[in-house]
Formats: C-alpha cells, structure tokens, sequence
C-alpha cells in the first residue's frame, strides 16, 4: 500500500539514518529502467531524498529527462522505496548541503568540481510493515 512522507515514524526515519547503500532508478530515452546503486539521504524536513553525482551521468541524462525516481535501501527483510518527481541542482549551495548530509550518513566524498545533486520530491512511500509499525 503506498503511503506519503508523513508515514515515516521513527523506525523508517532510523532505517534512513543506518548506513546502507541504495538503489536509484530513472528511465532511459526507450523507457526502459536504468538501476544503479547509490549513496542517498534522506531530508524528512524538506521531504526529500538526495544522491550526490557527476554532471553528464546517465543518472542525471535521465532524471533530466524524465523527471522521476525512486530510491530504495534494503537490508534483509528490511526496504524502503521513496519515489516522486526528480531534479538535478548544480546549485553550490545546494550541492554543498547534500554533500555534508552524505558524509554524515557515509564519508566526506571526495572533492569533485562537477558534483551535482539528484533531488527527489517525496511523494510516494512504500516499504515493509515493520518499518510503518
């Protein structure tokens, strides 16, 4: 049953917070599905998930495209699918922002003068029961 951002209680919020990578998916030009794994995190204030990368990734072809994603993290029984409409920002600052959020869940990335941010606008929640309990 989907559900929104506000659904998400404090177990789904740890979950968010554990160190797990995830899983992107956008759609290529043929609509066929592009899965890649990705560091994300998760901004329960703003409702948005984020995934630092580089300009001219198939990632941000897409999600310029496409305009769309989800993100889903995994851990055994344990997932979350966070999907909604997507953006790519090559605003500094809110490229800085994502950044820090990643090395707080991650590591400090390394340096990358053409880091950009995939920014998903939650719209849609799905994940296993224990996580909505």
């Amino acid at each position: 049953m989907p559900r929104t951002p506000s659904d998400i209680g404090p177990a789904a919020t740890e979950f968010l917070t554990e160190r797990h990578l995830g899983t992107l998916v956008t759609l290529r030009s043929d609509g066929t599905p592009h899965s890649v794994a990705v560091g994300f995190t998760w901004d329960a204030d703003a409702q948005l998930a984020r995934v630092i990368t580089f300009e001219g990734s198939q990632k941000v072809r897409n999600t310029e495209r496409g305009g769309y994603a989800a993100v889903t993290n995994v851990d055994g029984p344990r997932w979350l699918t966070l999907e909604g409409p997507a953006r790519v920002s090559r605003d500094p600052e809110r490229v800085r922002e994502a950044e820090e959020r990643y090395a707080r869940r991650y590591r400090q990335p390394k340096p990358n003068p053409r880091r950009v941010v995939i920014e998903i606008e939650v719209t849609r929640v799905l994940g296993s029961a224990s996580l909505f309990e």
